[in-house]
């Protein structure tokens, strides 16, 4: 049975985008990141598709264990690390990478590892995203006690977050580029810095490793971009189908409220998708929709598991059965997500676990 409400998702789209990300910055690694299950794009089939990245970051252990459990062996690095006994236990057993970012998480190495444990660990300096990392004054003595612990392999690698990295004239990155780069002057060990909007905007954050996330999925992280115009390809594309056409007389209302009222003699489709789907509830009358490839306006407002679309404009008339495109080949996500008033992730990120996610 087809769903009424799909998320195709073209792995030839990802693969291109990866090898766009490792053009961007040729001297550094790819740690693709598809955590929340590849921003909607599905973890495994993520992965899978994603095979040439250098490692995956996830943010939970739980994220890693179902790669290892589909047989993906790839490099995995926990970006919120550990926080008990048996996740460290099954980060070790499963030879994930850990970062570090907390004096607890230290403490639980130090007394909870497994005797045999040989783990690769990031420490993550706080620069000024202010969520997780160590401060400035706490980082040198952070890194001499991973450094000591036995269950640590090798130099501990270095690692910090961009908070503004999404807007290039802001200042903030530049000041995060230099706390990282003066804690850390001398130490050995590999360094990650850029996200998606550090990778594109500031080359000097590139370093051993990159860190794409939303560019892997063929979208911009800046505000008035689309993917494509950094020669990226959307990978998702969520469609639904009409299910009912519909004439309305001059002053007839539409939806919940009756929000959108009819100022001639209209024709509405109705598409069956809907907020319980992650089509947001906070699109307006008016934002964009593809019927049939044409654009549409959306009528009324958005409800669980329906949609009202005018196309009265539209020749020839849709019917019954007719494809409609929320975002994605024609439709970018980022121009929905600004009707929206929210960003791409969050809608790619929303889809909910009635649609049915396909890869071809």
């Amino acid at each position: 049975m087809t769903p009424m409400v799909s998320a195709t998702v073209d792995a030839d789209a990802l693969r291109h985008n990866l090898a766009a990300v490792r053009a961007l910055a040729p001297r550094s690694r790819v740690m693709a990141v598809i955590k929340a299950n590849a921003y909607g794009h599905g973890l495994v089939a993520g992965a899978r598709a994603l095979e040439g990245a250098d490692a995956f970051a996830v943010a939970r252990v739980e994220e890693g264990l179902t790669l290892r459990r589909e047989g993906i062996g790839a490099r995995v690095v926990l970006l919120e690390g550990v926080f008990d006994r048996e996740q460290l236990e099954l980060a070790a057993a499963a030879d994930f990478d850990c970062v570090v970012h907390a004096a607890e998480q230290i403490a639980l190495l130090r007394e909870a590892a497994p005797r045999d444990a040989r783990l690769r660990v990031w420490i993550k300096l706080d620069t000024g995203m202010n969520r997780l990392g160590f401060k400035d004054r706490d980082f040198g003595a952070a890194h001499a006690a991973l450094a000591a612990l036995p269950c640590v392999a090798g130099p501990v690698n270095l690692f910090t977050h961009f908070a503004n990295a999404d807007d290039p004239q802001s200042p903030d990155t530049a000041r995060q580029l230099a706390r990282f780069a003066a804690a850390t002057d001398g130490l050995a060990g590999e360094r990650s810095l850029a996200n998606s909007a550090g990778l594109l905007a500031f080359p000097d954050s590139h370093a051993d490793w990159v860190r794409p996330g939303l560019l892997l999925y063929g979208a911009a992280p800046f505000a008035g971009t689309v993917g494509s115009d950094a020669g990226l390809r959307p990978a998702m594309t969520l469609r639904s189908r009409v299910i009912a056409v519909k004439s309305l007389d001059v002053g007839e209302r539409v939806g919940y409220g009756g929000d959108w009222i009819a100022r001639r003699p209209s024709r509405l489709a109705i598409a069956a998708v809907g907020y319980g789907d992650g089509y947001p509830r906070s699109l307006p009358s008016g934002s964009p929709v593809l019927v049939n490839g044409r654009r549409a306006p959306l009528a009324g407002r958005v409800s669980m598991d329906m949609i009202g679309i005018d196309v009265t404009d539209l020749d020839p008339a849709p019917l019954a059965g007719d494809p409609v495109v929320l975002w994605g080949e024609g439709l970018p996500v980022e121009e929905v997500a600004l009707w929206a008033q929210t960003i791409p992730y969050e809608l790619l990120c929303g889809i909910s676990q009635r649609v049915g996610v396909v890869l071809r």
